[in-house]
This record gives C-alpha cells, structure tokens and sequence, in this order.
C-alpha cells in the first residue's frame, strides 16, 4: 500500500526545519545541500516542495506570521482603548518576542524588492491588505464608541504606514535612535488631535 503523503504539512515541516540555520547563516550563506541535511531529506525533495530558497523563506514567514496574528488577536481584545490597540499593533517593528521574525521580514522585503515574484508580491499584497483591514477596524471600532472624532478614519492609512516607514528608516538609517520610544511620541501626539476629550 503507498504512503500517502501530505504535501502541505511535508512544505511546512521542511521549511520549519532550517529556521535556525536560516537565522546563524541569513538566506546569501544558506544553501539548499543544508535545507536538505537539516531538513533530513535529499536535495531533489528540497525541489519537489520549493521553487528555490527564497521561496523557503516565504513558506517560513507565512507559517510564522499566522501563528503571530492568533496571538496579537488576544492581545488586541484585551485592550480597551484605541491608542493601546494601535501601538500593540506596531510592536512588531521594535519588540524582543519579534526578533525573529523581523529578520525574516527584512530578508523577505528585500528578495521581494530585488526579485519580485509574481507569488511573493501576492503574498505581501495580501499580507498588508489583510493588516490594514484589521487596522482600519480598530479605528473604525474606536470612532463607533465615541472615542474618537469622525475624522480620524482619514489618517487611518498614515496611522497604519508609520510604523513600517519608522522600521525601515530604523533599520538603514541612523535618523531613528530609539523605535518604540519614537512611534509611541508620535501616536501620542495624533491621539491627542484625534480623541474625543471628555
């Protein structure tokens, strides 16, 4: 009788299983021969689940990234004000449990800016689609309860840009010294121009 293999979970497995090599050697050093040691598998499997390493890579952030927005999701629902939604929303950008992640962000930003396939940019378009969504209701919800004035649903995309665009200018210049302590001031102050004061 063949065994009958789940290649859904089999990707999944294969791509979680070089995490770590990923993180000591970064996706340049990694080669596919170590995918497949560390994966126990040959070289020719390596090819029959992924198109390449970059594409490996995109599997590990995928898988990654669910697993993170379960987790924000209960934090955000134990939160009662807007303004603590919206800067548990940027911790991404700045916190330790994160680390990970955020190096796996920043090497799939840039294979998708050096290289960009069809695939990936789908992903990332579907990815910052679906945050922006969930953003745009924290606001919405916020303006709902009269927390905050009519208007702010008109800064929502600024709200929701600033933290990547703080990221990113953190991460290639020396303009942004401390990141949290930066975006808290700024949410901090768009709050003040945008709260119902009671």
């Amino acid at each position: 009788m063949a065994i009958i293999v789940d290649k859904v979970q089999k990707r999944k497995d294969i791509a979680l299983s070089c995490k770590e090599i990923f993180f000591q050697n970064g996706i340049n050093d990694l080669t596919i021969s170590q995918i497949a040691k560390s994966a126990g598998v040959g070289k020719g499997t390596i090819y029959e689940y992924f198109k390449n390493k970059e594409d490996i890579i995109f599997e590990i952030v995928n898988i990654l990234i669910k697993e993170r927005n379960i987790l924000i999701k209960e934090k955000l629902d134990a939160l009662s004000t807007t303004k603590e939604k919206v800067k548990l929303f940027s911790r991404f950008f700045y916190s330790d449990e994160d680390v990970e992640l955020r190096q796996l962000y920043k090497e799939f930003i840039s294979i998708t800016l050096l290289n960009p396939d069809s695939e990936m940019l789908s992903f990332q378009t579907a990815c910052s689609s679906e945050y922006y969504l969930w953003f745009e209701s924290i606001i919405a919800e916020g303006i709902a309860r009269g927390e905050l004035k009519e208007n702010a649903k008109e800064f929502t995309k600024g709200l929701f840009s600033v933290g990547e665009g703080m990221f990113i200018k953190s991460s290639v210049t020396h303009i942004v010294d401390d990141l949290e302590k930066e975006l808290h001031q700024f949410y901090d102050s768009m709050f003040t121009m945008l709260e119902i004061q009671k």
